[in-house]
């Protein structure tokens, strides 16, 4: 008796989950006659200077601010500073980070498919993996 339920219920849970996923492809993704194109003109504003177009363009503006007098005068000089000279060459622009040394200690031990005995040894490998580089004025001390 008490087998005959568990069965019907397993085969009742069977017909529910076979039931519940039983559907068809234009239900779960409907086709509609727009195209990527014409979603992506009408949520960009048509490439025309549209109203959504005008709205963005609008935005970007808000942003700006106008150079003053002295950002005019100081480009030239900031500028030069990322110009390559022959007078800039000779000192390096982007200096290494420094990069410290860690030493390990390996205790002796058997290594091998025949376990051959190892004495112990120190190593050094570095901290990090790549050599890492800082931006032109980041570091200023020498190392």
């Amino acid at each position: 008796m008490r087998r005959n339920w568990t069965d019907a219920l397993a085969a009742l849970g069977v017909a529910l989950a076979l039931a519940s996923c039983a559907t068809t492809k234009e239900e779960l993704l409907p086709r509609s006659d727009r195209t990527m194109l014409d979603i992506w003109n009408v949520e960009t504003g048509g490439g025309a200077a549209g109203p959504s177009e005008r709205g963005l363009l609008d935005a970007r503006q808000s942003l700006r601010r106008p150079l003053t007098p002295a950002d005019v005068q100081a480009a030239p000089a900031e500028q030069a500073r990322y110009t390559r000279t022959a007078q800039n060459e000779i000192h390096r622009q982007f200096h290494r980070l420094p990069n410290p040394d860690l030493l390990m200690y390996v205790f002796p031990h058997l290594a091998g498919s025949d376990p051959v005995p190892v004495p112990g040894y120190t190593t050094v490998f570095p901290l990090y993996q790549r050599v890492q580089y800082a931006l032109p004025g980041e570091r200023t001390e020498d190392y």
